[in-house]
């Protein structure tokens, strides 16, 4: 399988997957749940009591993966001149993902959660337009939108505080597609 389509789901999965979370703690779901067995109660416990933290950590922990796995996606690069306009695309995103936490929070059932998820996630892949994940911000990435000197606009993710055009210049900058690029250290 194409490691490009693997890397986009593992994306589209990442910055997805916090509907399912706010959905598991809304309805108070711990994983100590599906213990039964009596002798395992102190597992039960211990889970149970760190269920939040773990649901957390598992789209934290794969977007770190997904972090290192772009090193393995196509490479570009920008010289000094190739950019001639740059925003900040932070605070124009995360309105639209805050609405995700609130369509998670009106979901009653199951099969709710998995048809308004499957639809999330496969409208989510196929716009392949952004990979926006506010989790890379715990990673201290930045997201810009970025117009090159072709005129062709660009979704930049980079850990750089970039101010103006002339501030963009990378050596690697790793294609996740046609117009969302990732600049790692």
């Amino acid at each position: 399988m194409d490691f490009n389509l693997l890397f986009r789901l593992l994306l589209t999965f990442n910055a997805t997957s916090l509907l399912v979370i706010v959905y598991l703690v809304q309805h108070e779901i711990k994983i100590g749940e599906l213990i039964t067995d009596a002798k395992l109660i102190w597992l039960k416990a211990a889970l149970d009591g760190s269920s939040y933290a773990l649901y957390l950590a598992v789209p934290i922990l794969l977007t770190g993966l997904s972090l290192r796995l772009s090193s393995f996606l196509g490479r570009d690069f920008f010289k000094t001149g190739d950019v001639v306009s740059i925003e900040h695309a932070n605070n124009s995103f995360l309105p639209s993902y805050l609405g995700y936490f609130f369509v998670a929070l009106s979901i009653n059932s199951w099969q709710t959660l998995t048809f308004v998820y499957t639809t999330l996630f496969v409208f989510t892949y196929r716009s392949q337009a952004l990979y926006f994940n506010p989790l890379f911000l715990l990673y201290g990435y930045e997201f810009y939108n970025v117009t090159t000197s072709s005129n062709v606009t660009l979704f930049l993710i980079s850990r750089e505080n970039f101010r103006s055009p002339k501030d963009v210049v990378i050596d690697k900058a790793f294609r996740i597609n046609d117009y969302t690029l990732i600049d790692r250290d």
